[in-house]
C-alpha cells in the first residue's frame, strides 16, 4: 500500500434495500460489464454515472480551514482524527493511516478499525502497555473509533493492537466478528518473527496480547476476504517489484476460531502450470483453478535466487507453492467478499507499461488490473486492466459497496507526475475514481492536501457514509481520518 497511487473506481451496483446487503445478481452484472467494456478516456468531471464537477470543499467542522479534499456539490465530510492527536485512552493517533473497515458498533455508532502501517523509529507510534505487545521493539498496531452518525462526531478512540510492524490492510472476520490485520514485511526483530496475520475481535476495548495467526502464512501480507458460506479467509500478497506475488486461502480446522489451525493453499491455473498472470491476458475469459498445498507456511524467505529463477527475498510459501505449479501475479494488494465473489486487485499488472525501468526480474510494471475468483464455480476472471496512468493508475485498496459496486483506492507514489488542477503544487495527485458499468470512468475525489495515497475506503452498514484515509507521511498532522456524506443516488457511487 505504500508505493504507488491510490484512486477509488465504483460501478453502478443496484439500490441498497434496507441495511448493507447486497441486491442479488448485482456483480455478476457488473462483472459481464466490465469485462466487455472497453475503457474510455481519461477521467473526466462529468461523465455519466459520476455526480458533477468536482470543488474544493474545506471540512464541515473546519469552517474556513483548508480545503484537503475536492468533492462533488452536494458532498462534504468531517475530520474524525488526525496523526498526532490524543486519543480517548491517553494514547496519540499513530502515523500510516492504511487499511480500515466499518462494523456496527455500541450504542448506534459505527465502529472503524484502523491499521497503522509503522515503518520506521521516526513516526508517531502506536502507543499502550509493553505488556500487551506482541513485539516489545514493534510500534505498529490497529486503532479503533467509535463515530456517531447522527450528531456526525467522534465519540472515543483507542490502541486495540500493539506490537506488530507494517500493518498494511486486511479485512472482516467471519459474521463481522473481527478484523485481521496484515504484517506488510518478512523480518525479524530481537528474535520476534514478522510477516503474519493477527485478529482484533470487535468487542475488543483496549490492546490484548495477541497471538499470529502462524498456519495463514508468514508473507507480505496485504488484504484479506472472509467467505462468509465457507469461513474461507483469502489473502492477497505484496511481494513488491521484481518478486511474484500469490493469491491465497487459509481453510480454517475451525472457521469460528483461526488459532486453532487449518491449511494454506495458493492458486494455480488448471493445465497452466507456474502461470504468468502479471500480462498477456483477455479480459472476461473465465479460467478454471486449482489449489496447491503449503506445507510449510512458516518458512523463511528466500536467500538467494532459486532453480525457478526467484529473487533472494521472495516468501518460504510463494516458494513452495510456485515450485508446485502455483500462479504469478504481480503486486497484489486490496480485496473484498461481494455477493458471492473474491475481488482483488494488482497494483500493477497488465499490459499498457509505465515507462518506467524494468524491474530486476525483466517485468516491466503496469497500470493495475482487477481480477474476480468465483468460490462456487472456482473461476477465475480478469474483470478490468487500466489501458494507462490517466484512467488508472496502480489500484491497492478495494471495497464491494453496500449497493453492488466496487470501489477501488489508488495509491500512486511513482515519479511519472499525475498533476491535477484542483491540487495545485502537487506532483502525483492521488484521487478517488468511480468506474460505471458501461466502463466509464470519473472522479469523486482528489486529495488536495499532499500526495500522500487516500487509503481503508469503507462504506458504514447503512451505506450513508463513506469513510476514507488520507495515509500521511508519518509526521504529526500529515494524514487523517474523515467521513463522507452526500446524495449517492445521484450518481454511480
Amino acid at each position: 500500500m505504500t508505493g504507488m497511487d491510490r484512486r477509488s473506481f465504483l460501478s453502478r451496483g443496484a439500490a441498497l434495500a434496507g441495511g448493507s446487503l447486497l441486491a442479488s445478481g448485482s456483480l455478476q452484472t457488473l462483472t459481464a460489464r466490465l469485462a466487455g467494456a472497453t475503457p474510455g478516456a481519461a477521467p473526466g468531471q462529468e461523465r455519466k454515472g459520476g455526480y458533477g464537477r468536482l470543488r474544493p470543499v474545506a471540512a464541515e467542522n473546519e469552517r474556513g480551514g483548508f480545503a484537503h479534499l475536492a468533492l462533488p456539490d452536494g458532498f462534504g465530510y468531517v475530520v474524525l482524527s488526525r496523526i498526532g492527536d490524543p486519543m480517548s485512552d491517553g494514547n496519540v493517533t499513530p502515523a500510516q493511516l492504511d487499511g480500515m473497515a466499518a462494523f456496527s458498533g455500541p450504542g448506534g455508532t459505527v465502529r472503524l478499525i484502523r491499521n497503522h502501517e509503522i515503518r520506521s523509529a521516526g513516526q508517531v507510534q502506536v502507543g499502550g502497555p509493553v505488556g500487551t505487545r506482541y513485539d516489545a521493539a514493534a510500534g505498529g498496531g490497529t486503532t479503533t473509533l467509535d463515530y456517531d452518525p447522527h450528531r456526525r462526531q467522534l465519540v472515543r478512540d483507542f490502541v486495540s493492537l500493539n506490537g506488530t510492524v507494517v500493518n498494511c490492510a486486511g479485512g472482516k472476520g467471519l459474521g463481522d466478528r473481527s478484523w485481521i490485520t496484515g504484517e506488510e514485511i518478512i523480518t525479524t526483530i530481537g528474535g520476534r518473527k514478522h510477516g503474519y496475520n493477527f485478529e482484533v475481535p470487535l468487542a475488543r476495548s483496549g490492546p490484548a496480547l495477541t497471538q499470529p495467526l502462524v498456519a495463514m502464512g508468514r508473507f507480505a501480507h496485504e488484504a484479506v476476504a472472509t467467505d462468509p458460506a465457507s469461513g474461507i479467509v483469502y489473502q492477497t500478497e505484496d511481494a513488491g517489484s521484481g518478486r511474484g506475488s500469490g493469491f491465497y486461502r487459509y481453510v480454517p480446522n475451525n472457521p469460528t476460531n483461526l488459532l486453532a489451525g487449518g491449511r494454506l493453499q495458493m492458486l494455480a491455473v488448471t493445465g497452466r502450470p507456474k502461470a504468468d498472470l502479471r500480462d498477456g491476458e483477455s479480459p472476461g475469459a473465465a479460467m478454471a483453478v486449482t489449489w496447491v498445498e503449503i506445507e510449510a507456511p512458516d518458512a523463511n524467505p528466500l536467500t538467494a535466487t532459486n532453480a525457478d529463477g526467484l529473487a533472494s527475498g521472495t516468501s518460504g510459501p510463494f516458494a513452495e507453492g510456485y515450485a508446485k505449479g502455483g500462479a504469478k501475479f504481480n503486486r497484489l494488494e486490496g480485496i473484498w467478499y461481494g455477493d458471492g465473489s473474491i475481488f482483488f486487485a494488482s497494483t500493477s499488472g497488465g499490459d499498457a507499461k509505465s515507462p518506467e525501468a524494468p524491474n530486476s526480474d525483466g517485468y516491466r510494471e503496469g497500470y493495475g488490473q482487477i481480477w474476480e475468483f468465483r468460490p462456487r464455480s472456482g473461476q477465475l476472471v480478469l474483470l478490468y486492466q487500466s489501458p494507462g496512468a490517466d484512467v488508472l493508475d496502480s489500484p491497492d485498496n478495494l471495497v464491494v459497496t453496500p449497493r453492488g459496486g466496487l470501489l477501488l483506492c489508488e495509491d500512486d507514489a511513482s515519479s511519472d507526475g499525475d498533476t491535477h488542477p484542483l491540487a495545485p503544487g502537487i506532483a502525483d495527485v492521488n484521487r478517488l475514481v468511480g468506474l460505471t458499468r458501461s466502463g466509464e470512468a470519473f472522479e469523486f475525489a482528489v486529495n488536495r492536501f499532499n500526495d500522500s495515497e487516500l487509503a481503508g475506503a469503507c462504506f458504514s452498514p447503512d451505506g450513508r457514509t463513506l469513510f476514507v484515509n488520507i495515509f500521511g507521511d508519518g509526521t504529526a498532522g500529515s494524514g487523517m481520518t474523515v467521513a463522507i456524506r452526500g446524495p449517492w443516488a445521484r450518481g454511480a457511487l
